[in-house]
């Protein structure tokens, strides 16, 4: 009995290292002295689309693109015996994929001479990251300009548009198109500063759990009724998505600014369509600002459109204040829909290529029962 607990003791053990390995969200290989894949985590067989037994017959040089900085590192961690870090390494290839920004750590393996430990990270989420945190900043920095521009520009406003109506009364008709004008005018002006107004509103949100599938039904009918009457709005959602911790007016107001982007993005094409999806993407984590503390963002809310794209000079900036690829747009949607999704504790960043843009939002869960009475998540097939 006493051999048969160790047996198992040892099984266990010897498990262990595989467990931790394959729990890191990270690639994470070994490459033996004939630089032969000996291992690979879980994250690795997907980063490199091949099976670890498949990976172990052949060679590091034959999944990265030739001449890559990889080989040099492996090389001089074999020859200096101690660990290195590089940054931003281009692995881009038809294998891999488009935009394989990574950054890299070799290590040695010192009780197996020649072997390294590779740990790859990529660049992508990171630096999304970061111009999430960017977008942050811009919507406070845009606040104190929407608190004094409501009181500098609101009031005089209101007088001109008092003095032109007093003046309408005793003006000829071609002068009263004139007159017209200039209420017009200012009605925007008023319009457009009460859109700023909303940046200054500090107040905390108001949340609780909500059924996000909910949420993106009512959106996509309100769309069907208005702006998106003639575009094919598709869904593919998860079943098993918990429910978001969140204000439910507010995610009304996020979704319908981005279903309405991409409405205006197809609304040419013939074959314009749009496609909501949810999933659960377990990994992502976020630092709270002045704690420790990180917050898992696993629930994934994407509007999908075909049409042209963003420039790419234009998408890492595309959430800032009065950026916009509209002629008559101001430029504060997007910019809106930072400032919630960040009051939110969440990030949202857009992907784009030609035929093919995709808004995606990262949220927190609730732990708690959905708003609508502990309501399942319903999801419907596509439409």
């Amino acid at each position: 009995m006493t051999e048969k607990l160790r047996e198992e003791e040892q099984k266990i053990a010897d498990s262990m290292p595989m467990a931790v390995l394959n729990a890191i969200q990270n690639p994470v290989i070994l490459v033996d002295e004939n630089g032969l894949v000996a291992f690979a985590n879980w994250e690795a067989e997907s980063f490199f689309g091949a099976s670890a037994n498949y990976l172990a017959r052949h060679d590091i040089s034959a999944f990265i693109p030739f001449g890559s900085p990889l080989l040099t590192l492996i090389e001089q961690v074999r020859e200096r015996r101690a660990a290195v870090n590089e940054y931003r390494v281009d692995l881009s290839s038809p294998r891999l994929g488009a935009d394989k920004l990574v950054d890299l750590y070799v290590a040695p393996v010192l009780s197996e001479p020649g072997s390294v430990v590779i740990v790859f990270q990529e660049r992508s989420m990171a630096d999304k990251i970061d111009r999430q945190l960017t977008h942050r900043a811009a919507a406070r920095s845009v606040t104190g300009l929407a608190s004094m521009l409501a009181h500098e520009i609101k009031n005089p406003l209101s007088g001109i548009r008092g003095a032109a109506q007093l003046l309408e009364t005793s003006v000829n008709d071609d002068d009263r198109a004139l007159t017209r004008l200039i209420c017009d005018e200012t009605d925007r002006i008023v319009s457009l500063v009460d859109r700023m107004e909303v940046f200054s509103d500090e107040r905390p949100v108001d949340r609780h759990p909500v059924n996000i599938h909910s949420v993106l039904d009512h959106v996509k009918a309100v769309a069907k009724a208005g702006f998106a009457r003639k575009i094919r709005i598709t869904e593919n959602y998860d079943p098993s998505l918990p429910p978001v911790y969140a204000n439910r007016d507010q995610l009304i107001q996020v979704f319908l600014n981005l279903i309405k982007n991409a409405a205006e993005a197809v609304a040419d094409k013939p074959d314009g369509e749009i496609m909501l999806t949810t999933a659960y993407r377990p990994g992502i984590r976020l630092s709270v600002a002045g704690t420790r503390e990180k917050i898992s963002l696993p629930l994934e809310f994407c509007v999908h459109d075909n049409g042209p794209g963003v420039p790419a000079d234009l998408v890492p900036h595309l959430f800032d204040p009065f950026i916009t690829t509209k002629t008559n747009g101001s430029g504060l949607g997007l910019a809106l829909v930072a400032k919630i999704i960040g009051g939110h504790g969440g990030i949202v960043e857009c992907d784009s290529q030609s035929n093919r843009t995709t808004f995606r939002v990262l949220m927190p869960a609730s732990k708690g029962p959905t708003a609508e009475d502990s309501e399942p998540l319903t999801v419907k097939g596509q439409s």
